[in-house]
């Protein structure tokens, strides 16, 4: 088997992973300063983050349909132009609309690439490789997302709109993406499937796996069309015969993303400021979270066909649990104290004034913080206070926090990062599978959005105790699901996989 060369196309194909992870963080340590720049609320601030998620939605749809059509190869050369364009526009963006234009486009290629690099990779990998060399593309989600804190930290004191640097690095690596796209085969199952060219396809399981493994992957792929009448369509999608696929896919999109993962890579910096640490220290931790998920994917990598894909579930959904119930504890015991040295810090002089009474008290929660001092405020005060000045009095377990949310991290990268979209490249009919993972993808970044656009709001107005109880109840749920419903796909072909569901 010629490992070298599958190894080598599927890294190249996922490298489209790495370009929606650097965007996906990127983000992150661009808030404050688009924040000022665009003189964002709240809910304009999640929809900028967020809308990202919104373009992805609209990838996730035609993505699928689209790649069925002109195949797998050319749908990931468009979304590396994608990507190109949104870096370029966001970073020169001068309002709020056009930034947010960019955004959705940039979304958009992401939509393409979470979907299609995955179907690909699974499209040419031979059964005993098949969820490592499909766990490439979350790998390389992470070293996109590890990459990106490191250069929002290195870019940060740019004088000037340090955020425009930020954003606008990423064209390099999408303009390496759409060159390097060209030295990758069609997809040999695509070209049999759909344009019938058996020696082309030929041609190219032969170097991945030898003449002989050739020759019983035509056979099978053959075997798998004949008993297929039509091409898939949405009622097909939606039938009986689906029902235990469909609560799969469906099931681990939606826990995949409420458990909050995406609220914690967009906001980590924040999350880290929330816990009273500085803007330095921060982003600094935000690089620590970066790094422990690209080392505990290599860990899924190395595990995923040896362990299985339902032990990882189970095993990352339960750490997922416990690590967000510890920031939950943290926070909750966290005392808010209004003292001259903590006073010094409010950046706000006219909210410094105001709550000046206040001096040489302590309060048990955020809540009871913000009781005593809504009084003495305005409003806009009182909204200024909440998003940006609680964080000055606050007395925590900083450590706690840390370990919990680098707990988390580690246990999503272990399981439902890479896991949800090995099994979704497995579960699903060959004849369905663009129609599928458009629609399962779509509903994934749904969910995701919403808890994006809402994890500001819920910061502000819940506060971090509250929000992280709610991802913790979801973390709890996800198991239950996974120990209920999960199959295991472990060592089987496309084709047997889709007998084993189907009966």
């Amino acid at each position: 088997m010629q490992k070298s060369y599958t190894i080598f196309i599927s890294f190249i194909v996922a490298m489209g992973g790495f370009l929606l992870g650097f965007d996906s963080a990127v983000i992150s340590g661009a808030i404050n300063g688009i924040t000022v720049f665009f003189e964002m609320t709240d809910v304009q601030l999640g929809f900028a983050v967020g809308c990202v998620i919104f373009g992805a939605m609209g990838g996730n749809i035609f993505a699928g349909p689209l790649s069925d059509k002109f195949g797998r190869k050319k749908v990931l050369l468009v979304t590396a132009i994608l990507f190109t364009l949104s870096a370029i526009w966001s970073a020169t963006a001068t309002t709020y609309i056009t930034f947010v234009i960019a955004r959705i486009i940039g979304g958009i290629g992401i939509g393409g690439a979470i979907l299609i690099a995955p179907i690909y990779i699974a499209e040419v990998a031979p059964p005993k490789l098949r969820g490592s060399l499909v766990s490439l593309n979350q790998l390389n989600i992470v070293i996109g997302i590890s990459v990106a804190y490191f250069s929002n930290y290195f870019l940060k004191d740019l004088e000037g709109e340090s955020w425009r640097w930020m954003l606008g690095v990423e064209a390099i690596p999408a303009i390496i993406y759409f060159v390097a796209l060209f030295t990758v085969p069609r997809s040999p199952r695509w070209l049999i499937q759909k344009l019938n060219l058996v020696k082309i396809a030929e041609k190219t399981l032969i170097k991945i796996g030898g003449p002989d493994y050739a020759l019983m992957t035509i056979d099978e792929i053959q075997r798998s069309i004949a008993k297929k009448e039509t091409k898939g369509t949405l009622s097909q999608f939606f039938g009986s015969r689906m029902r235990t696929i469909l609560i799969i896919a469906l099931g681990i999109a939606f826990f995949q993303q409420i458990t909050g993962i995406n609220a914690i890579f967009y906001y980590a910096p924040s999350i880290f400021e929330q816990a009273g640490g500085s803007t330095d220290a921060s982003f600094l931790q935000a690089i620590v979270v970066g790094l422990t998920n690209l080392v505990f994917t290599l860990v899924a990598i190395r595990l995923i066909d040896r362990l299985g894909r339902k032990p990882l579930l189970i095993i990352g959904t339960s750490a997922m649990a416990i690590a967000l119930s510890m920031a939950t504890l943290a926070f909750n015991n966290a005392t808010y104290e209004i003292n001259e040295s903590t006073l010094e810090n409010v950046s706000n002089h006219e909210i410094k004034i105001a709550i000046i009474t206040l001096k040489g008290t302590t309060y048990t929660s955020q809540k009871e913080l913000f009781s005593n001092v809504a009084p003495l405020l305005s409003v806009d005060q009182l909204h200024e206070f909440k998003r940006s000045e609680v964080k000055r009095f606050i007395s925590i377990n900083a450590t706690l926090v840390l370990i919990a949310i680098l707990l988390y991290v580690a246990a999503f990268a272990i399981s439902l990062g890479p896991v949800m979209w090995t099994l979704l490249s497995e579960i699903f009919p060959g004849n369905i599978k663009g129609i599928a993972i458009s629609i399962v993808g779509f509903f994934n970044s749904l969910v995701s959005y919403t808890v994006t656009q809402f994890f500001p709001w819920e910061l502000t107005n819940l506060g971090p105790t509250i929000t992280f109880a709610i991802y913790a109840v979801m973390a709890v749920l996800s198991l239950l699901f996974v120990m209920k419903y999960v199959i295991e796909t472990k060592g089987k072909s496309l084709e047997e996989v889709e007998e084993l569901l189907i009966n």
